[in-house]
């Protein structure tokens, strides 16, 4: 069923929802696609999902178009993905040819003639030199961008250069020396979605049992793609600390993205540091794209947990804290711009494990102070990071740009 704005008006108000109708006005019958690189798996699609139908219902004619590569090239972009986060990289001149290559291969049949084009992430970064300039172009760029790989940033940048206006997602990730206009837009959540719409008790029930998750003990839980920047191999070792103190059962859920071939191998990994633990049920690994028993996961669970070592801005953040439940979280990336420390959450140092059990040991053991953190962040996260808030940016934006 087609998303109508007015769906939200339970959750924000009608001032909100009146606000964003007069916004619309001025860009009613314009045009904007956005390109990206998958429609599933990871936050910009899931953002993309209910924004582009959002941005239609208030009379933006919004697109949503899907760069294809080959194997070679997810596997490069994959790399310079990791690389524009601090890792090492090999930019041969191979790698280059097939990164453009990709991008120009796609701009033969890929048309655009909006007014406005939105482009998400390095792998469709280059297909602005492929078309001749009739309307702004916009480079979104979701990555932690604080310490970048100096050789992979020198040669982005010279694409990054055409672009009309940069997005990122924080204060932080602002590149100082590139003169193009920067904006700050922070990422949101589709409160509807079925990854966060609510749920009946008989419904999570069932996707517990279909999925083998035992509700025995209180259940610790992060959702993340299997991803070396999202730590689960660490996260184990923390859980066999806090098991030492509290019996609880470590529930670790992702799945594996089109344009991540990485996330099998570390994946493989992760099941390796688990061992045992995963034969006595301790542990638990999910690999399924299934946004309801992700929801009924984060719903059953006692504390969530986010133990990444990068992190953009960290949807799955956002998703615990509206459902009303304690995260821990490293304090890395965009999470501190949803966590207030000790009010609506917890941030701890990514190296710090004896920190991250201790809060973990902490929440399980006090269930008042687990209700309160968790109460306060699921108001905070209504009033902060929701899509309605997502879309006023966008259309301030537009506005700007093609009103």
């Amino acid at each position: 069923m087609r998303r109508s704005l007015n769906d939200y008006r339970t959750i924000v108000g009608d001032n909100v929802i009146g606000g964003i109708y007069k916004k619309a006005r001025r860009l009613h019958g314009k045009s904007v696609v956005h390109v990206n690189s998958t429609y599933y798996g990871g936050g910009v699609a899931e953002i993309l999902s209910a924004l582009v139908p959002l941005m239609n219902d208030v009379g933006v004619v919004a697109g949503w178009r899907m760069l294809r590569g080959t194997p070679d090239f997810f596997d490069i972009t994959k790399k310079f993905h990791n690389a524009l986060q601090g890792d090492p990289v090999n930019l041969s001149d191979i790698k280059k040819k097939l990164y453009v290559q990709a991008n120009e291969d796609f701009s033969t049949y890929c048309h655009i003639s909006h007014d406005c084009v939105i482009v998400h992430d390095p792998q469709p970064l280059p297909m602005i030199q492929f078309y001749p300039r009739r309307q702004p172009w916009v480079w979104r760029i979701h990555i932690d961008l604080s310490n970048p790989n100096k050789e992979l940033y020198e040669y982005l940048k010279g694409f990054i250069l055409k672009y009309d206006i940069v997005i990122i997602s924080s204060e932080e990730y602002r590149l100082p020396d590139v003169p193009v206009e920067q904006h700050v837009i922070q990422p949101a959540i589709d409160p509807l979605s079925p990854k966060n719409m609510m749920l009946a008790p008989r419904t999570i029930a069932k996707y517990l049992k279909k999925f083998d998750i035992p509700t025995d003990k209180p259940i610790v839980t992060q959702i993340s793609r299997f991803d070396k920047f999202k730590d689960q191999e660490q996260l184990i070792d923390i859980y066999r600390m806090v098991k030492q103190q509290i019996d609880c059962r470590l529930v670790l859920c992702g799945s594996n993205a089109l344009d991540d071939p990485e996330s099998q191998q570390y994946y493989e990994r992760t099941k390796r540091r688990a061992n045992n633990l995963i034969k006595t049920g301790d542990v638990i690994m999910i690999t399924s794209e299934n946004n309801i028993l992700v929801n009924a996961l984060q719903r059953s669970s006692s504390v969530i947990v986010q133990k990444s070592l990068r992190e953009g801005f960290g949807l799955t953040v956002t998703e615990g804290m509206l459902k009303g439940k304690p995260v821990v979280a490293s304090r890395v990336g965009g999470i501190p711009l949803q966590i207030t420390d000790g009010e609506t959450g917890f941030l701890v140092e990514p190296d710090d494990m004896e920190g991250f059990a201790r809060t973990i040991v902490s929440l399980l053991r006090d269930k008042e102070l687990a209700r309160t953190i968790g109460g306060k962040a699921s108001e905070y996260t209504k009033h902060k990071f929701l899509i309605t808030r997502l879309l006023v940016d966008y259309l301030d934006l537009l506005r700007d740009l093609i009103a």
